[in-house]
């Protein structure tokens, strides 16, 4: 299995999961023409795309939706909520209509090789989900834009091998920094964001044995860096209450707004 930040965070979110031949995307938040270019640097073009799953109905994550289903015939999978949501986004001048493929919390999709079931998490959207996605024996769990972690969204992050989960702020710079109040407490809201340390917190209550790359997603370009997000994660995994360290894993940040490295999956 491979995976592929094309982009995580506020300005655009797009991953790629799939093999040499063929895949699918996670959310279609960059444009259609640098998601094609990305595609392309990768060594991938749309007819490889069998298909887009969205987490929500935020244009940080359906820019491109529109065109990629309606243009270029990728089927769009999301819940009746999430689809009904993006065609009431005035941003997507691209409705979508025959591209529509709605899926429903719970129930597996079958698309080749492919077995995708979404889960519902908490975020103030219309409705969100994550994606526990299985592939030739691999299993991820897509799980970003969340407050924090419901019992349904633990138990398919546990049954992972892989995870990307958000870890979007680092609390003192959200504190410090230029956003208005009321958008500082819907970050910080049970249906807001996760900073890092409660993105390493929340990774200690389900860190098992069979766990092997972590991809910490969605940082927050005005209110976190990279390097701080990788070593608070760390650093919660190292000293929290769990038998296991930060070097037992495979910890990657994804880039915010370019591609990030293929990350191999086996």
């Amino acid at each position: 299995m491979r995976f592929i930040s094309f982009g995580s965070g506020s300005s655009g979110n797009c991953y790629f999961i799939g093999d040499e031949n063929y895949g699918i995307l996670i959310d279609a938040g960059l444009s259609s023409r640098k998601t094609k270019k990305y595609l392309k640097e990768v060594g991938y073009d749309l007819s490889q795309i069998f298909g887009i799953f969205i987490t929500h109905d935020h244009f940080d994550h359906i820019k491109s939706v529109g065109t990629l289903g309606e243009v270029h015939n990728i089927p769009v999978y999301s819940t009746e909520d999430i689809l009904k949501g993006i065609n009431k986004c005035y941003k997507i001048t691209e409705k979508l209509y025959q591209s529509k493929r709605p899926i429903k919390i719970g129930e597996e999709t079958v698309i080749k090789d492919f077995k995708i079931t979404p889960f519902e998490v908490e975020h103030d959207s219309s409705q969100c989900v994550g994606y526990f996605i299985e592939f030739k024996g691999e299993k991820i769990t897509i799980a970003t834009d969340l407050g924090g972690i419901n019992d349904i969204a633990k138990q398919y992050i546990c049954a992972a091998d892989h995870v990307v989960i958000e870890a979007n702020y680092d609390e003192q710079m959200l504190k410090d920094g230029p956003y208005p109040y009321y958008l500082k407490q819907r970050i910080l809201g049970d249906k807001g964001h996760l900073s890092n340390e409660n993105s390493g917190r929340l990774l200690n209550r389900i860190l098992h044995d069979h766990l092997g790359t972590i991809v910490l997603g969605h940082l927050s370009k005005e209110n976190n860096l990279p390097e701080l997000a990788y070593e608070a994660v760390r650093m919660e995994i190292t000293y929290g209450d769990n038998p296991y360290k930060a070097e037992d894993f495979d910890i990657q940040v994804a880039k915010r707004s370019e591609v990030s490295e293929i990350i191999h999956i086996a």
